[in-house]
């Protein structure tokens, strides 16, 4: 059994955006905690376009923004606005930890969404692999999710439910980056999809707006996730597209929980169990073989 590996400049940027978008699970926590679930993600990518359009304004990319705006403008609904909106409400009720070992799934939907779209079939332990990562969702699932109200009134389960709808969207937009987004610059691709995500969701986050001011800590936590997590994430997320295809980019997920679960650790006191550990190497290594990222080769004679 072999692993293949990334090539150097490659995993520059991989390495990069794994520890970015595993703070993004801290700071939508910190902004959900007092503007609730779609302002936290309305704010984010209204910062993000913000500070995306004058790159692609300064860079002279205007008119390729113009020319492809309805492609990009509907990767930001299923690839920023819907995620975004799951997951911030998510963390409303479950810890960052967890959150991210669940969005470990993405390339594993990635996989499963680009064999039903692209009719790229999975062979052998691609099969096996998905058939392991679905069960270590289902066994994390098992553990954490219950439909019962909690003393705050949030129940885990829909929680649990809102993460793997945004990991399903996620492995979506990356079939949908391949086939109609190829060869279009990653920034005009990010701004792109930054302005329509903005635009989807003005009028929900503007109708669930909190009737208090929130926090400069919570304002500090939007701009960081907004500007970092999210503006110069997808910029280095459309460049690995672009170099790597989907289903490599898409494993940034295997790495991003580490991160996320430090963070976590030392910023919020989350507790990290066993199971949880347990059940996120279950879901890697699913996912790793689903993906072709782990594969059986010959021995040579």
């Amino acid at each position: 059994m072999t692993t293949t590996t990334p090539s150097k400049p490659w995993l520059i940027d991989f390495s990069l955006l794994a520890a970015i978008w595993g703070s993004s699970f801290l700071f939508m926590r910190l902004g959900a905690s007092e503007f609730g679930a779609l302002p936290t993600a309305g704010v984010r990518v209204a910062i993000a376009s913000c500070f995306l359009l004058p790159l692609v304004l300064g860079r002279g990319l205007g008119p390729q923004l113009r020319q492809h705006w309805k492609k990009t403008f509907l990767v930001g609904l299923i690839n920023s606005a819907i995620p975004f909106a799951c997951f911030s409400y998510a963390l409303l009720s479950i810890t960052t930890g967890l959150s991210s070992i669940i969005n470990a799934t993405v390339p594993m939907f990635g996989a499963l969404i680009a064999w039903v779209w692209l009719k790229d079939r999975p062979h052998g332990l691609r099969i096996l692999g998905l058939l392991v990562g679905f069960a270590g969702v289902a066994l994390l699932a098992w553990d954490k999710a219950s439909f019962k109200p909690d003393e705050a009134g949030n129940a885990t389960g829909w929680a649990v439910l809102a993460c793997l709808v945004a990991c399903i969207c996620y492995g979506v937009s990356a079939s949908y980056a391949k086939r109609y987004l190829m060869g279009i610059p990653p920034l005009v691709t990010a701004t792109g999809s930054q302005l329509g995500a903005t635009l989807g969701l003005a009028l929900p986050a503007l109708w669930f707006w909190p009737l208090h001011t929130p926090s400069l800590q919570a304002w500090l936590a939007l701009l960081a996730v907004g500007v970092l997590c999210t503006g110069v994430a997808y910029i280095l997320y459309f460049k690995l597209i672009e170099t790597v295809g989907p289903a490599r980019s898409l494993t940034v997920t295997f790495v991003a929980p580490v991160f996320a679960l430090i963070y976590g650790r030392v910023f919020l006191a989350e507790a990290v169990s066993q199971w949880m550990v347990f059940c996120g190497v279950v879901i890697v290594c699913g996912t790793m073989l689903s993906t072709g990222l782990i594969t059986l080769n010959k021995a040579p004679k």
